[in-house]
C-alpha cells in the first residue's frame, strides 16, 4: 500500500494528537495540584512533546519533593 504525501501527515496526527492530549491533561492536573502554573503547562503540553515533561519535572517536581522532605 502506498500512501502519498497528505495521507501520510494526516496519519501521523492521528497517531501523536492523543499523546499530544493526555500529556496536556497529565501536565495540567498534576500543576493544579502543586500549585504551578496549570495553564501554561497545559498548553504547553499540547503543542510539543517531550520537552514539557522534562522541564516540568525539573522545574516543578524536584523543588516540590525537596520542600516537603523532612530536616533532619
Amino acid at each position: 500500500m502506498n500512501l502519498d504525501m497528505t495521507q501520510e501527515k494526516l496519519l501521523l496526527l492521528l497517531c501523536i494528537s492523543p499523546l499530544l492530549f493526555a500529556q496536556s491533561i497529565f501536565l495540567f492536573l498534576n500543576a493544579k495540584k502543586k500549585g504551578a502554573n496549570a495553564w501554561f503547562w497545559g498548553i504547553w503540553g499540547l503543542i510539543q512533546t517531550p520537552m514539557p515533561l522534562l522541564f516540568y519535572y525539573l522545574f516543578v517536581v524536584r523543588p516540590f519533593h525537596k520542600k516537603r522532605r523532612p530536616l533532619s
